[in-house]
């Protein structure tokens, strides 16, 4: 009797199981994302979560690490067999991704619709010997962040347009007594420190390499790093820059101990938010500014875009993902701490209406994107130029000796 009723319960359970619909999702993807700058994790999570509600049968896992932790992240989850269907990667990165084959090749499925809507400069980010490694997410450079405030009681019309306007602008402010380190700058040894230097190099009108061979230990990228020795001898420039990351200033500028910093897009609406911010409203942006005679504004590439690993066993997913992160509507909603790669997104009052001033800017700033080196072996250059910075910065070596160095150690 109880073996029948046992058999009974477990057909009944098993007719059960047939009927009732899938609660559990057919594909699980895991995407590898970024926890500073650009978009917030809230952000990521909430236009996730609408995805996930339009593709009910795909589940997507997220982890957050660093910018600093990215790369590796990336790279050691390859070797492992397992790890990520969707990483997010810097626009310095597909040379070695590609070279690699870390990254899917996904020219096949960049539609003509997508080549035409997105602004050409954003392509850049996920090109590398004419194949595209996946889809431009964050459109991004650095800005000339400044305090409206500080600059009106020192008698200061309007913003710096030359880098020699901002050391003078900040002499003024530090003569007045309004503060006694005026600038900030994200100088300490790691790639924020890169893309400072390189805002500065294409001020100049400088070159990273030339046919292949380092070429930035003379002409601009001399100048570059000896603009960046002045400013920091001079006492112009807060100290703690050469530890700072993007973050430190942010912090810094918030609680009105900066007149400038260098910063990108996502600062400007965090800053003027008063909930968090000393600053809020007082909060101007203008493009980075340019070098009498060579330039009229300067700016770093600082874009990044989604692609599917090699080691992904759901590409067509993959895909599907990463096609709604970086659609024009899913831009369009979340365009407050990072900018849309659509260019009529720049019209549409959705995106610019609150930040019509950042806007302004942005459309100089994002044509005027200046990239850094494109290279298999960028990890070594790189870390050959911070060094370089860092030991001029500290007096340890001339910039003219310090790059001479870095040209040696660039692995090129």
């Amino acid at each position: 009797m109880l073996k029948s009723l046992n058999k009974t319960l477990l057909g009944a359970a098993l007719i059960g199981v047939s009927l009732a619909p899938h609660a559990f999702a057919e594909t699980t993807l895991n995407a590898l994302f970024m926890a500073q700058a650009a978009y917030s994790e809230a952000d990521v999570r909430a236009m996730t979560d609408a995805f996930a509600k339009a593709n009910p049968d795909i589940k997507v896992n997220l982890e957050f690490v660093p910018y600093e932790g990215l790369h590796d992240k990336t790279v050691l989850a390859q070797g492992s067999g397992g790890g990520y269907d969707v990483v997010l990667f810097d626009v310095i990165w597909p040379a070695e991704y590609a070279t690699n084959k870390v990254l899917v090749d996904v020219s096949s499925r960049i539609t003509d619709e997508m080549k035409k809507g997105v602004l050409p400069g954003a392509w850049t980010t996920v090109q590398y010997d004419g194949k595209y490694y996946g889809m431009p997410w964050i459109l991004d450079t650095k800005y000339l962040f400044y305090n409206k405030e500080i600059l009106e009681k020192a008698g200061i019309k309007a913003p710096p347009k030359t880098w020699d306007e901002l050391a003078e602008q900040a002499k003024t402010i530090k003569d007045k007594g309004l503060l006694a380190t005026p600038i900030a700058w994200s100088w300490s040894q790691a790639e924020a420190a890169i893309c400072d230097y390189t805002t500065l190099v294409s001020a100049y009108g400088g070159d990273f390499l030339k046919d292949g061979k380092p070429a930035f230990q003379s002409g601009g990228g001399l100048d570059a790093l000896k603009y960046m020795v002045a400013s920091y001898t001079s006492g112009l420039t807060n100290p703690n820059s050469k530890e700072f990351l993007e973050e430190d200033v942010r912090k810094v500028f918030q609680n009105g101990d900066a007149a400038f910093a260098l910063n990108w897009t996502y600062m400007y609406n965090m800053a003027n938010d008063p909930k968090d911010s000393k600053v809020a409203g007082k909060v101007g942006v203008v493009p980075a500014p340019g070098v009498a005679g060579k330039s009229e504004a300067s700016a770093v590439n600082g874009s990044m875009g989604l692609g599917i690993t090699s080691a992904s066993k759901h590409p067509d997913e993959a895909w599907k993902y990463i096609t709604f992160m970086t659609s024009q509507a899913t831009q369009n909603a979340y365009a407050k701490l990072s900018l849309p790669i659509w260019a009529t997104s720049y019209e549409d009052p959705t995106v610019t209406k609150g930040q019509e001033e950042l806007i302004s800017a942005a459309k100089v700033g994002l044509a005027a994107m200046y990239p850094r080196p494109t290279t298999p072996k960028y990890q070594e250059l790189s870390t050959a130029l911070q060094q370089a910075i860092q030991e001029s910065l500290l007096g340890q070596a001339t910039p003219e000796d310090a790059l001479k160095s870095a040209a040696e150690n660039s692995g090129l």
